[in-house]
């Protein structure tokens, strides 16, 4: 698959048994459906953008999963296949397996057809190239732990220089060594989980 962000890899690995199955299925069928489509996580979730835009997302809780569309035309499209959304949030309800998903055919069928809704709109406005910083000295202790941890390294090296920076920063000014090793440690566990370090307040 094309365009894949590490932070959706490392979402499916943090969820539940049930769900990793029904989020790789929808993951792979999204990226067949449309082979340019970028991944990336909004609102803490896994979602697909096309052309700028939102195409889908997914979910998973500790019962059950979620998939939907983002162009509101895609309620007339669904018709009744859609009609189970009303008992969880996203296009298809509540989801626990594959099987409660439509069929392969019929959902590529759905994936393409939100494409082409979303593009017999007006382009989506392009953003403004932004001059990346300059790159972060990485301390040595930080260093060695991301070689140790693949996940973590992985979502390190994929953000911003900004972004890598807080991190940084974060270690490198506590005061006491315990404290060090305890931001240390914490910073490997959200890095696995594609979170940036201010996380918390992304979407306040």
């Amino acid at each position: 698959m094309k365009s894949t962000d590490p932070r959706v890899t490392a979402y499916i690995a943090k969820s539940a048994p049930f769900a990793r199955p029904v989020l790789s299925h929808l993951r792979a069928l999204v990226h067949q459906a449309c082979p340019d489509v970028e991944e990336t996580i909004k609102w803490s979730m896994p979602s697909f953008l096309h052309e700028g835009r939102i195409l889908c997302g997914m979910a998973a809780f500790k019962e059950h999963c979620t998939f939907g569309f983002w162009h509101k035309g895609m309620v007339e499209v669904l018709g009744e296949e859609g009609a189970r959304s009303d008992t969880a949030m996203g296009s298809f309800g509540r989801i626990t397996t594959i099987a409660d998903l439509p069929k392969e055919k019929v959902l590529l069928r759905y994936i393409r057809q939100a494409v082409k809704l979303g593009a017999s709109e007006e382009p989506a406005r392009p953003k403004a190239e932004r001059k990346r910083g300059e790159p972060v000295a990485v301390p040595a202790d930080l260093a060695k732990a991301l070689k140790e941890n693949a996940a973590a390294s992985s979502t390190f090296r994929s953000l911003s220089p900004s972004h890598r920076k807080e991190y940084v920063e974060w270690i490198t000014e506590a005061k006491r060594d315990e404290t060090r090793r305890k931001r240390l440690a914490t910073t490997l566990e959200w890095l696995a989980e594609g979170k940036s370090r201010n996380w918390k307040y992304e979407n306040c």
